[in-house]
């Protein structure tokens, strides 16, 4: 269904550029000590995972598990900015990093894509194994909140979280990748295809991917859009025949009226990244699911208030829906 949202753009920050990057540019989060866990997958790599006030043991507090976007990490503002309102409202919080993520490069030849849910399903599972008595909650940013759409999909109604949260969600992949190749999204291309080159560069010391998907280092420096990273590499390590497959076999959308928990999904209309074309019509989803899209906000954005005295609504938002959705559970 959809529901009544009171976001209003901060006044100087309506314009959809602004709102997207005013908080990776300015906003100034101070400083937070977090307890960093290396959590072991099956297949021998590893994921970092870090706690801001990590519960003590038999705890009955609720606990808030954040999926970052692409090329995000525990440094992104959104990252911190939550993670510290969260404290506040009496949520302890921890970060999945997608594989590479944190800072230090994961161990296998592959790393991660908008539609691998499995790393995630495990961390959940050891968390609520480690504090049986807490409710748990997710937020997913961007990749992170398709990815967790498509997981919740596939829980179906064996979900261990009490509700969800995805912002800015990328829930039809190839309209998004293509959309990121016009204007000045290719400006947000270019940002964020410089970390996943260098990144990947710097892993080709421990892997051949001549030999394992046909791509070189030269070939990699040619690759000038997301598309072509993801076709070349991201879709080829892991098992798909190319780009379009790995879209259309990832993209949330298809899932949602699979998801049986409470769910908000919040998506400005004027997205830099994508628009408002790449949601499904409310009345085709079950009750369960709440869509809000505000008008503005741009992409992980959604700053209200003024330019000099910034208000950062989308933490109020998302803990108010977590508040509400725990006194009826």
């Amino acid at each position: 269904m959809t529901q009544m949202h009171n976001f209003k753009a901060a006044t100087g920050l309506k314009n959809r550029h602004l709102q997207t990057l005013y908080s990776t540019l300015l906003r100034k989060c101070p400083p937070i000590d977090l307890e960093v866990q290396q959590f072991e997958l099956a297949d021998g790599d590893f994921v970092d995972c870090h706690w801001y006030q990590k519960p003590v043991q038999d705890s009955k507090q609720p606990i808030v598990i954040l999926f970052h976007g692409l090329a995000g990490s525990f440094r992104s503002p959104y990252i911190q900015g939550i993670m510290q309102h969260l404290h506040k409202k009496g949520y302890a919080s921890v970060l999945m990093h997608f594989r590479g993520c944190s800072g230090r490069a994961n161990r296998t030849a592959r790393a991660y894509h908008s539609g691998d849910t499995a790393d995630a399903k495990a961390w959940i599972t050891h968390v609520q194994k480690s504090f049986p008595e807490s409710a748990l909650f997710a937020i997913g940013y961007s990749l992170g909140g398709n990815m967790l759409l498509k997981l919740l999909a596939e829980y179906r109604d064996s979900s261990p979280l009490s509700a969800a949260v995805s912002v800015s969600a990328p829930v039809q992949l190839q309209y998004c990748a293509t959309t990121m190749q016009q204007g000045f999204a290719r400006v947000y291309q270019r940002y964020l295809l410089k970390p996943l080159k260098k990144s990947l560069q710097q892993k080709f010391r421990s892997h051949d991917y001549a030999s394992l998907i046909g791509l070189s280092v030269r070939g990699l420096k040619k690759i000038s859009s997301i598309e072509q990273f993801d076709d070349l590499y991201t879709a080829k390590i892991h098992g798909f025949s190319g780009a379009q497959e790995y879209y259309q076999k990832s993209s949330a959308r298809q899932y949602l009226s699979q998801i049986q928990g409470n769910t908000l999904i919040i998506q400005a209309l004027d997205d830099p990244f994508m628009s408002g074309k790449i949601l499904p019509d409310p009345s085709q989803l079950p009750a369960n699911i709440s869509i809000e899209t505000p008008e503005n906000g741009g992409h992980l954005g959604f700053i209200s208030g003024n330019l000099f005295q910034p208000q950062y609504w989308l933490e109020q938002r998302i803990s108010h829906y977590f508040s509400t959705a725990n006194s009826s559970s």
